[in-house]
């Protein structure tokens, strides 16, 4: 069975700003606020929504103590910590402060291109570092390369603190590779929107199913009570298409 702080709904936290390019505090703890009264079941702090490569020590420091203490308790809480320095990362690792935290987000190295028995040594060193839970993140839009289901799976078994991946491979055939062969109690999250109700479908029993469908179609657009499965699994189509125009767009307004 899952670890069920890392089950159902995470957030990855965006870092505001004000006019002056300093972090919007307030801002911040409305978000948590609004997203905690939401139904999120954990928040992740300081992972590639929130910028982090672009803040500097003091404020990575400042916002996750931020996050921690708005959140209080009310639902677990992650942080991202990684890096493409090995030692670097082990070392910010042994001086984190821990307290309200329920576990840490680490990305594969990025623009090194290691290769797999690199990424499998750069995880084993964060996992035996971490006192932490470690969730691994596969992203290689992001780092420029693919860590593969047999990378993950080997980490998985060689280190109990890792406690599953969140993937953003955007190979839903890959994640099935790793839901076939991972060890007991290790969760597989869905990094890729568009591939989140297809994930579901395919880690959960029918029940699980549509109780999370049901909330992820709630927590993206509002669910009318009483549906049936089969409406809610519909809504949950209509929530995701509305993501990805919400994707589209937010690509062309960048553009």
């Amino acid at each position: 069975m899952e670890d069920l702080k890392f089950t159902g709904v995470g957030v990855a936290l965006v870092t505001p700003f004000t006019p002056t390019a300093e972090v919007d505090y307030m801002a911040l703890e409305r978000m948590i606020g609004r997203v905690i009264a939401g139904g999120v079941d954990y928040i992740v702090a300081l992972g590639s929504t929130a910028e982090t490569a672009t803040l500097n020590e003091g404020e990575r420091d400042r916002v996750l103590r931020f996050v921690v203490e708005r959140t209080g308790g009310r639902v677990p809480v992650v942080a991202g910590i990684g890096g493409n320095c090995t030692q670097a990362v082990v070392e910010r690792l042994r001086s984190l402060d821990t307290e309200g935290l329920d576990g840490i987000l680490s990305v594969v190295p990025f623009y090194n291109k290691p290769s797999q028995e690199g990424i499998y040594r750069h995880f084993k060193a964060i996992a035996d570092s971490s006192p932490l839970p470690v969730i691994l993140y596969n992203v290689p839009g992001r780092t420029g390369v693919n860590m593969t289901a047999d990378t993950t799976l080997r980490i998985a078994r060689a280190s109990d603190n890792v406690v599953g991946i969140k993937e953003a491979s955007g190979d839903i055939e890959q994640m099935q590779r790793i839901l076939d062969g991972r060890p007991e109690g290790f969760a597989v999250i869905s990094g890729d929107d568009a591939l989140t109700v297809e994930l579901i479908r395919r880690k959960y029993s029918q029940d699980d199913e549509i109780a999370i469908l049901r909330k992820f179609a709630a927590l993206s657009l509002a669910t009318p009570a009483g549906l049936t499965a089969e409406q809610i699994d519909d809504h949950a189509r209509h929530a995701e298409a509305v993501i990805a125009e919400l994707h589209e767009y937010n690509d062309y307004a960048e553009a």
